[in-house]
């Protein structure tokens, strides 16, 4: 590891990634946003729980918005709704443009892993992983 991935240099590096939830494809959209400087949720962040997104991010963010190729995976064939997360941004200095959703058992534990970014929208009842309802 180089001193650009350590830890402690990646908390200092500015976060600020926006969240577009929608919890069917014709439904309303939802936007939130996660910023951070120096390891720290910043006010700016619109998010219900700021500081979860934020441990969530640092501890799978660089897997996940930056795979390594690799062979394929192997996931389940299940379908865990009709839900869809659009993730843009910087994340330590580098530009995110993910895509989210629960069609296979794969994508599902992606979702998850970020659940406290993604989760669900408010003021719909509903919760799509658990963390907001």
């Amino acid at each position: 590891m180089n001193h650009l991935d350590s830890p402690d240099h990646r908390a200092a590096d500015p976060l600020d990634l926006t969240i577009r939830l929608r919890e069917e494809p014709d439904a309303e959209e939802y936007v939130f946003r996660l910023v951070a400087e120096d390891g720290r949720s910043r006010e700016e962040s619109t998010l219900p729980d700021p500081d979860a997104a934020l441990e969530a991010v640092e501890r799978f963010g660089q897997d996940i918005f930056f795979p390594l190729p690799g062979p394929p995976k192997l996931c389940t064939q299940q379908y865990g709704g009709p839900q869809v997360a659009l993730v843009t941004g910087t994340f330590h200095g580098r530009e995110v443009n993910a895509r989210f959703q629960k069609t296979d058992g794969c994508e599902i534990a992606r979702w998850k892993a970020l659940a406290p970014l993604l989760g669900g929208a408010p003021g719909t009842g509903r919760s799509t992983a658990g963390s907001w309802t």
